[in-house]
């Protein structure tokens, strides 16, 4: 799919001035089942795949790849922004259940492997995986759309926040500058590597893109990679939170709007919420127009 296909929905969704809460908590359980099922046949399509088995080393491989360099190189930019916009924090507030929230991300994991060895005991064809995916995620992009907008972040908002649109620029820039040093070291096309990593974290949307254009494989790497970058900031956060401020909320990427947040605001009090969401809401803004826009590159 082009970027404009991929677009449209998201524009019209974000189109929608929905502040309706009942409909919205509909439209919340509705993304939730929709990633799921998403995200299942993603796995079916991987387990589907012809020569499985010579696959699954370059899968890890590039993976580790991505996950090594984009650590590096985030956590080598961030401080930047705590020397140019230092933030004094209040006291923590408390502790969050991090044990949950890494047993809450390892279980869409747990959808990927299932759907996995369904692929592998029914493999499908993959042109009619490719297709109900597609589907489904045109109508998960206009539901997100919605979320956006009802999420509340004005233009005004995000431009009056110099430190959250740093973060989230650091964040960006050197994810790509990573997935493209990924795809020279394993001599894939370079822009094919700024795919890979221009989700920052939102991995339902980056490995659903990708697997709709890349194939299983792929988008596999890119599920796999930003589930990591959660995982991740998960541990981190609450470490660099006090030293690095801009460091633990910049590396959660997309999820510090929305995941990671309660952990950013446990660790770093009330004063991090505007920065956090405010660089989250970039980050998931570029997303699906990064995706598609590298993807349509060749």
């Amino acid at each position: 799919m082009d970027t404009l296909v991929i677009l449209s929905p998201l524009v019209v969704g974000y189109l929608i001035p929905l502040r309706h809460r009942p409909t919205l908590q509909l439209i919340d359980r509705a993304l939730t089942a929709i990633i799921y099922l998403i995200l299942g046949l993603m796995g079916v399509g991987l387990g589907s795949m012809d020569n499985l088995a010579g696959e699954i080393g370059g899968i890890l491989t590039l993976t580790l790849t991505l996950i090594g360099l984009t650590l590096v190189a985030n956590i080598a930019a961030l401080p930047l922004v705590d020397k140019r916009w230092p933030l004094s924090l209040g006291q923590q507030e408390g502790e969050v259940r991090t044990l949950a929230m890494v047993v809450e991300s390892l279980q869409l994991a747990g959808v990927v492997l299932a759907g996995f060895m369904l692929g592998l005991l029914f493999p499908q064809p993959s042109a009619h995986i490719e297709s109900g995916v597609n589907l489904i995620l045109m109508l998960l992009l206009l539901l997100i759309g919605i979320q956006l907008r009802a999420s509340g972040m004005s233009l005004r908002q995000i431009l009056l926040n110099p430190r959250g649109l740093a973060i989230a620029a650091a964040v960006l820039g050197t994810s790509l500058l990573a997935g493209a040093v990924t795809a020279w070291l394993w001599q894939l096309p370079i822009h094919h590597g700024m795919a890979l990593a221009a989700g920052t974290g939102w991995y339902s949307l980056s490995g659903a893109l990708i697997s709709a254009k890349l194939g299983p494989a792929m988008g596999s790497v890119a599920f796999l990679a930003d589930l990591c970058r959660e995982l991740i900031a998960i541990i981190l956060i609450p470490l660099m939170m006090r030293r690095q401020p801009a460091t633990a909320i910049g590396y959660g990427g997309a999820t510090a709007m929305d995941f990671t947040l309660p952990i950013i605001q446990k660790s770093g009090g009330p004063q991090t919420v505007p920065i956090a969401i405010v660089s989250g809401f970039v980050l998931s803004l570029a997303g699906p127009i990064l995706i598609p826009f590298f993807l349509s590159l060749g």
